[in-house]
């Protein structure tokens, strides 16, 4: 999709993850992060390292992120507000086991077969998550900051006797995501007042119960453009073809090729 992109649509990545603090969580079973990532500490820019087939991709998406500027766009290249404290959440609320800890936790290695308890403590949770994330949906209009869209997702999720998963997965000091244009995820709600034209996507993680219920979308800010909306549109559309193959012993490359 990118090779037909139009220079406006072609948006560079900016991850708010990216620093020395997450450079410094990799682990043995992995691929360090050094290798994938140049960071010079005291600088402000990350380069990507992939192999060729995807250079053109790590070129647009990290290293084009110099420019000042969009190209063919009045619009100026995204910049980070300042980022308020982290928000607290009632002691009584039960925490998932890597809050506090700068190391998320691993990956599964093999499937989990839940009982009838637990699907339905999955499916407690993911319908939580879902009604949280159509409430801030509703919140998005120019003017507003990504920190009261946190506050607001952050208030909800405590009141339904839930803990907000991303707060404090490794370091993240926040209760939600919401990534702004060029940022494509885990952007970090701050004091950046979204505009007109912007568009964001907005992922809610809840815990709750022993259980990750975990949801995103993208939505328009004001009057957008049509080009961001067909980006938008196009991405859900191949989310959902999916979506709709997917079923147990579906292979993974089968639901790759759907979405090519």
């Amino acid at each position: 999709m990118a090779s037909g992109a139009s220079p406006q649509l072609q948006m560079r990545l900016k991850s708010s993850f990216i620093g020395d603090r997450l450079l410094r969580c990799s682990t043995s079973r992995h691929q360090p992060l050094p290798q994938l990532f140049r960071y010079n500490p005291g600088t402000k820019h990350v380069s990507m390292q992939l192999s060729r087939t995807l250079s053109g991709l790590t070129n647009l998406f990290f290293n084009r992120r110099n420019l000042d500027e969009l190209p063919n766009s009045k619009r100026k290249r995204l910049r980070p507000g300042k980022v308020s404290p982290r928000r607290q959440v009632p002691k009584n609320i039960p925490r998932p086991p890597y809050v506090n800890s700068m190391i998320p936790p691993g990956i599964a290695s093999g499937a989990e077969v839940h009982d009838k308890k637990g699907i339905e403590c999955m499916r407690a949770s993911g319908r939580l998550a879902a009604q949280v994330l159509q409430y801030a949906g509703t919140l998005v209009k120019p003017g507003i900051t990504t920190d009261e869209i946190d506050q607001a997702v952050h208030q909800m999720i405590i009141d339904n006797g839930a803990y907000p998963s991303p707060l404090g997965y490794g370091s993240f000091p926040k209760s939600v995501c919401t990534s702004v244009n060029e940022c494509i995820c885990h952007g970090i709600p701050d004091s950046r007042a979204l505009e007109d034209g912007d568009i964001i996507n907005i992922d809610v993680t809840v815990y709750l119960n022993g259980y990750h219920g975990d949801t995103s979308a993208t939505f328009y800010c004001g009057d957008v453009d049509d080009e961001a909306k067909k980006l938008v549109q196009v991405t859900k559309e191949c989310l959902d073809k999916a979506i709709s193959i997917c079923a147990p012993g579906v292979e993974f490359k089968k639901i790759g090729k759907t979405i090519q």
